[in-house]
């Protein structure tokens, strides 16, 4: 594929739409639509950034036997799903500093160590851009309600066989569901 050019479409509070132009190897024209949180891309330089947005935490419990999971309930599929907790990084914050900030915020668990920081990885590559990091480590403390009125959490430690539940009837995100498959495997 070749890049043609990119052509803002419409402009949210959070995120921008994008028809992206490429020419297909047979020489056809293919107009691709996708979001980002980006406003102002106007390159195919703007487009490939190298910013990470957002945090994704991959939490255990202090002796590592248990997985930190959050019940959450996503407007865009209008119902609950299993998901880590994550969040955006804020301007000025580090991607370890937004992982202990967003945990705190939608759990109440306070993260106690950070094992690895993984590189930027795409959140939606079918729909978007943003890119976020993948941050492991081990939290501990009292579960609380998210501090935000716009978020509905239920955060908790769940067993190997827990999980192994969860998997046969839970709506998941599909990162979390990959790691979960994979995670009760040991």
């Amino acid at each position: 594929m070749k890049f043609k050019g990119i052509k803002k479409v419409h402009e949210g509070r959070f995120i921008a739409a994008y028809n992206a132009e490429y020419e297909t190897n047979l020489g056809n024209t293919k107009i691709y639509e996708m979001s980002s949180r980006d406003h102002n891309i106007t390159s195919l330089e703007d487009l490939q950034r190298e910013k990470c947005d957002a945090v994704v935490l991959i939490i255990t419990s202090p002796d590592g036997n248990k997985l930190l999971l959050n019940k959450e309930f996503r407007m865009a599929v209008g119902g609950f799903a299993i998901n880590f907790p994550a969040g955006l990084i804020d301007e000025g914050e580090t991607p370890e500093e937004a992982a202990a900030r967003e945990l705190w915020e939608e759990t109440g668990l306070k993260l106690t160590s950070i094992d690895e920081v993984l590189p930027m990885s795409f959140s939606g590559v079918g729909l978007t851009n943003e890119r976020s990091c993948c941050v492991i480590g081990k939290a501990e403390g009292e579960f609380a309600p998210s501090t935000s009125d716009e978020e509905e959490i239920e955060a908790r430690w769940y067993t190997r066989e827990e999980v192994r539940e969860l998997l046969k009837q839970t709506n998941f995100a599909a990162r979390t569901q990959a790691y979960c498959y994979w995670w009760v495997r040991e």
